[in-house]
C-alpha cells in the first residue's frame, strides 16, 4: 500500500511509519515539525519506501502518485502544545482535516482519523463506550483540543455520508512509549523525567484520578488494523486496565529505582476524574486488544529515556519547569 501519514514526525506518527514500512508499505510522511521531532524519522531517511514532505496540512497540498490510505494524525496532542498553539490546534482539526479528507477522496483512498478519548471530556459515564456523547466544556482551557477533535469527527462523518468517503474514526486513549518528549506535559513522560532527575513526582489533586495507559506498539497495531478495514467507527483504542495517577507514580519510581518523593499540586480545571475505554468493538470488529503490560511498557520507555540522557542533559532537565 501507499500510505500518507500526516503528523508522521510525531511520537505516535513516527511509530506508525515504522510499522507500515516494516510490513512492506510505502509511506509518505507529512509534517511541519511544529510539535514533532525530526529525529523521530531520522532512521528512516534513505529507506526506499519512505518519503518525507515538510508541509503544513492546514495549507492545501497534493501529492504525486498513488495513495491507498491517509492516516490523519497531525495535531498538537499534549497540554503545553495546544495551550501554546490554540488557534493552530483548531485549524488542524478543521482545515487540516478537510485537506486530508479531500486528498483521500481524490485518490479514492481509505481515510483514518486519529481522534481522542478527550472527546468524552470529564465523563459522567464510566467506563466510556463509543455511543457515549461526552461531557465537554466548550469554553474551558482544554476545549481547543477537545473541540478540534470533535469537529474532525463530525467533518469526517459528513464526508462519509455526503461523498461516500471511506472513513474510519479511532478514539485513542492515553498512549506512552519511546520517543515521547521529556517536556510534552503527559503524565508518563513527566514522571519518568522527574524520577530520573531526582525531582519530586508532581501529582495534581490527590492522585485518585484514573487513566488507562496503552503501550505505543499495541496502539499502532490497532491503527494499522483500522487502515486495513472498512470499519467506519468510532472505535476506542486503549488499555482497559485502569490505574490511578498515584499508582502510576509508584510504578515509575519502582521501574527507575528512584528515591524521588511526591509533591501534590492543585488539580487543573476540567481535568477528567476517570478515563477508561470499553474496547468490545475493537475486539470484535478489529480483533484487537492490548498485549503489553504496563510494567513491561514502562521498562521499555524508561530504557529509552535513559539512553537519551547525558550528564549535561540531566542538569537541564532538573532546571526546567514541570507542566502536566
Amino acid at each position: 500500500m501507499h500510505v500518507l501519514v500526516t503528523g508522521g514526525g510525531g511520537f505516535l506518527g513516527s511509530h506508525l511509519c515504522d510499522a507500515l514500512l516494516a510490513r512492506g508499505d510505502r509511506v509518505l510522511c507529512v509534517d511541519d515539525f511544529s510539535t514533532g521531532e525530526p529525529e523521530n524519522t531520522e532512521h528512516l531517511r534513505g529507506h526506499p519506501g519512505f518519503t518525507l514532505l515538510r508541509a503544513d496540512v492546514c495549507a492545501a497540498f497534493d501529492v504525486p502518485g498513488p495513495v491507498d490510505a491517509v492516516a490523519h494524525l497531525a495535531s498538537p496532542a499534549s497540554p503545553p502544545d495546544y495551550h501554546r498553539r490554540p488557534l493552530e490546534t483548531l485549524a488542524v482539526g478543521s482545515r487540516g482535516t478537510e485537506n486530508a479528507l479531500g486528498l483521500a477522496v481524490s485518490h479514492r483512498a481509505r481515510f483514518v482519523l486519529a481522534s481522542t478519548s478527550e472527546v468524552y471530556g470529564d465523563p459522567v459515564v464510566h467506563p466510556q463506550r463509543e455511543d457515549y456523547w461526552g461531557n465537554v466544556n466548550p469554553v474551558g482551557p482544554r476545549s481547543v483540543y477537545d473541540e478540534a477533535k470533535r469537529f474532525a469527527e463530525a467533518l469526517s462523518t459528513a464526508y462519509r455520508r455526503s461523498m461516500g468517503a471511506n472513513v474510519g474514526i479511532l478514539r485513542i486513549f492515553n498512549t506512552y512509549g519511546p520517543r515521547m518528549r521529556p517536556h510534552d506535559g503527559r503524565v508518563v513522560s513527566t514522571f519518568i523525567r522527574q524520577a530520573l532527575s531526582g525531582e519530586p513526582l508532581t501529582i495534581y489533586g490527590d492522585g485518585s484520578q484514573t487513566r488507562s495507559f496503552c503501550y505505543v506498539d499495541d496502539l499502532v497495531r490497532g491503527i494499522v488494523t483500522m487502515i486495513d478495514s472498512d470499519l467506519p467507527g468510532p472505535v476506542n483504542l486503549g488499555n482497559p486496565s485502569e490505574r490511578t495517577v498515584r499508582e502510576l507514580a509508584e510504578l515509575v519510581r519502582e521501574t527507575t529505582r528512584s528515591t524521588s518523593g511526591v509533591e501534590f499540586l492543585p488539580l487543573p480545571v476540567d481535568d477528567p476524574a476517570r478515563r477508561c475505554p470499553v474496547i468490545t468493538r475493537a475486539q470484535h470488529e478489529l480483533g484487537w486488544f492490548p498485549q503489553v503490560s504496563i510494567e513491561e511498557g514502562l521498562r521499555q520507555t524508561v530504557g529509552w529515556f535513559m539512553s537519551r540522557r547525558s550528564p549535561s542533559s540531566a542538569g537541564r532537565i532538573a532546571q526546567e519547569p514541570v507542566r502536566i
